[in-house]
């Protein structure tokens, strides 16, 4: 009948995978968990030493700062949103560290996170009451707070630190674990705490799912968007104190370089969706111990530094790849 009025029949639409087998599946957390394994093994069996105990906390060292700016990370993607800014305001909060520990530990330390903070707040306030776009808000507060973290160490000095106490952040252990991987641990655990058992995290959730709909459901879209930007930099100021520390001194042009792109990278590996809506902070540290795994391997093969840099690129492009959107 359709044929003779001329009308051509409607094509079926290709059928979805059966339930049983999507459910078994590997989800991007799972699937970067496969490769972290991956990773670990091959290099235990062909880069020597890789599996010596010594760099395996070097690992960890290294990877602990990386951690604290993507699990900040995560809260923002999580709401849709992005922060380009955290490399900035690491290098801020050691700058204003630095500066501030002739007066004492407790002061400079309070004093730097509350200038992260402070940052993160400005970036969520701009987004959410303004509705300005995150990418712009975030790229603009990254270029300025380079250049405020430089006036602040008296035009972009090298500012030694020299304080025991602070020195403890980035040199310290407790016990025979370095003290800055304890904080990363405390955070990931909060983190996942907020997200899993708290009306915060279903909030962070909703307000990147659809943020429309949560604001019917009552969900306090823009309050919490400029939450998630103040913990973002209050994690990245953590980070900024410990790197100081380690360093021994305040480089406000070097402390957190290209850190955003780290945070990002670890974010997307570990199976936080792009366009909001869904978190892992497990999937987020996955992600981060795979690219710095990669990082330290080619290190100790003496491989050039921009093949690692192409490589984290391309694993980049596959998770995206991985994570688009599925036709019905």
């Amino acid at each position: 009948m359709a044929q003779s009025l001329g009308l051509e029949p409607a094509r079926r639409a290709p059928a979805a995978a059966p339930a049983s087998l999507r459910r078994h599946l590997p989800g991007p957390q799972y699937a970067a968990l496969g490769a972290l394994v991956v990773l670990v093994v091959a290099n235990a069996v062909f880069t020597p030493h890789f599996a010596s105990t010594s760099n395996l906390w070097n690992v960890l060292l290294q990877v602990s700062t990386v951690v604290l700016a993507a699990v900040g990370m995560t809260l923002v993607i999580a709401t849709g949103g992005i922060d380009l800014s955290v490399g900035s305001v690491m290098a801020c909060a050691g700058a204003v560290a630095a500066v501030l520990l002739e007066r004492g530990t407790v002061l400079a330390v309070i004093a730097a996170l509350a200038v992260a903070t402070l940052i993160g707040v400005v970036n969520g306030t701009l987004i959410a009451t303004m509705r300005v776009q995150p990418i712009v808000v975030t790229l603009a507060t990254l270029i300025a707070g380079r250049g405020i973290a430089q006036v602040i160490s008296h035009d972009g000095e090298l500012v030694t630190i020299s304080d025991p106490a602070f020195m403890q952040l980035g040199r310290g252990y407790a016990g025979p674990v370095p003290v800055q991987v304890l904080i990363a641990l405390a955070a990931v655990a909060v983190a996942l705490f907020l997200l899993r058992s708290t009306p915060f995290g279903r909030y962070v959730l909703a307000a990147g799912g659809n943020p429309a709909a949560a604001r019917l459901a009552g969900v306090p879209v823009p309050r919490t968007i400029m939450t998630v930007y103040a913990a973002s930099g209050l994690l990245a100021g953590i980070a900024g104190l410990i790197v100081a520390s380690r360093l021994g001194a305040s480089d406000a042009a070097k402390i957190g370089q290209n850190m955003e792109l780290d945070a990002i990278a670890a974010v997307v590996v570990g199976g936080t969706a792009l366009s909001g809506g869904r978190a892992t902070i497990v999937g987020t540290v996955i992600g981060a111990l795979i690219m710095q795994v990669i990082a330290t391997s080619f290190n100790m093969l003496l491989v050039p530094y921009a093949w690692s840099l192409a490589l984290k690129a391309a694993i980049i492009l596959v998770a995206v790849y991985l994570q688009r959107p599925r036709r019905v």
